[in-house]
């Protein structure tokens, strides 16, 4: 079983910036690929970014290219979105899922992102 927990959600105007951090437990993290998601009541839930184990294979959905970045440091089992230029249309409640490297996925929580224009 891999805890997931993110932290870093909070209320900013547009064009103001955040820092999202997830930490899963375990002590294969290095192994694991890592992706943000985030969700509204309006619409289902949506990829905004991923970063593959390597730390290399790096993936974001069109709206956030140039705005967000997504990182990990394997030695304290985290992986960071850092947002910035943030719109209205990011706000949303943000998760963190693990893929371990024999197919299991786990969710955190969530954290929510409200940008206020």
């Amino acid at each position: 079983q891999v805890q997931v927990t993110e932290s870093g959600g909070g209320s900013v105007q547009a064009g103001g910036s955040l820092t999202l951090s997830c930490v899963a437990s375990g002590r294969l993290f290095n192994m694991y690929s890592m992706a943000w998601f985030r969700q509204t009541p309006e619409k289902e839930r949506e990829f905004v970014a991923s970063i593959h184990s390597n730390g290399e294979t790096i993936y974001y959905r069109d709206s956030v290219k140039g705005r967000f970045a997504i990182s990990r440091d394997n030695a304290k089992n985290t992986v960071e979105l850092e947002m910035n230029s943030l719109k209205s249309g990011d706000t949303a409640v943000y998760y963190c899922r693990t893929s371990t490297d024999n197919g299991q996925v786990y969710w955190g929580q969530g954290t929510q992102v409200t940008v206020s224009s």
